[in-house]
């Protein structure tokens, strides 16, 4: 009996080592950017495919990530319990699980999606699991702006798949993404701020302050507002899209608001949750309108 639990816990551990939470967010984004690019329904192959792999490729880059931040994690109430920052899970096993998932993601993206797709994974795993984790997340504040456009792709992973084409649409759902990246984890970083100084990491409120946050998250906030805007400006959306984005910007711009003029401690937090909810909705609602227009 104890055995079996035992394989369980490793299976749970290996398993949170793929970050599922974020990948699961990740996925969604790739399915509406599938959804989106497809004339009619999905071709089911292409749909499975094209999730399975890229789901893989993002699990091994969270692999790398666990690997290169063990030191940080268990300094961090948020992330000490993590396997490898625990011991549970080695360096090397760790690596070669990374390098499984990865190879098998690229291996069905080429073969069974499409070679640009696959291409474009490998730029965002590069991009993510080593010049970010490696470099600058360490390196700069602007690291999250910086480092946002690897963590943006994924709704273009699924409009490849299905044009086999990089176009101004999958573009769009890109720059979406990659304006609601600095809000939503400088949001994380004003809760955490005590735990990221402790450990090095030079997030915007470590090394500028919490005002000078706050008001920037209030400015991509707007921005982002705007943007998300788009896609019923240029036609790629009808008036389903454009209520959801409006109300959900709305909320949005209330919590960012509200940490300007605000010092309520569980406000940071609040928001950052509630940037999750935002980014699954929006894009939820943009492929409902899709379909309901079709």
């Amino acid at each position: 009996m104890s055995e079996i639990t035992e394989e369980r816990s490793l299976l749970s551990d290996y398993l949170e080592l793929c970050k599922p939470k974020v990948v699961l967010l990740m996925l969604l984004c790739v399915v509406v950017g599938l959804c989106v690019a497809s004339p009619a329904m999905v071709p089911l192959d292409t749909l499975f495919f094209c999730t399975l792999g890229v789901g893989l490729v993002a699990g091994s880059a969270a692999v790398v990530n666990h690997l290169a931040d063990a030191r940080i994690d268990a300094k961090m109430a948020r992330t000490q319990n993590r396997p490898v920052a625990m011991g549970r899970v080695g360096q090397l096993e760790g690596l070669v699980f990374s390098g499984l998932l990865g190879i098998v993601g690229m291996l069905i993206l080429w073969f069974k999606v499409n070679p640009l797709t696959a291409w474009l994974n490998l730029c965002s795993w590069v991009g993510y699991g080593l010049l970010y984790t490696y470099f600058l997340k360490r390196a700069t504040p602007q690291n999250i702006v910086i480092g946002g456009l690897f963590g943006a792709a994924p709704p273009l992973f699924g409009w490849t798949a299905v044009t086999n084409a990089i176009e101004p649409g999958g573009l769009l759902l890109v720059l979406i993404i990659f304006v609601w990246t600095p809000p939503h984890f400088w949001a994380l970083a004003l809760d955490r701020k005590e735990e990221y100084a402790e450990v090095g990491v030079p997030m915007l409120p470590v090394t500028h302050g919490d005002s000078f946050t706050r008001l920037h998250i209030l400015l991509y906030t707007l921005m982002l507002s705007a943007i998300s805007l788009m896609p019923y400006l240029i036609e790629m959306s009808g008036l389903i899209y454009l209520i959801g984005a409006v109300l959900l910007a709305a909320g949005f711009l209330y919590f960012a608001v509200a940490l300007v003029f605000s010092q309520k401690p569980d406000l940071p937090i609040q928001t950052f949750r509630y940037s999750i909810v935002y980014l699954g909705a929006l894009f939820l609602f943009l492929m409902v309108d899709h379909y309901y227009y079709l």
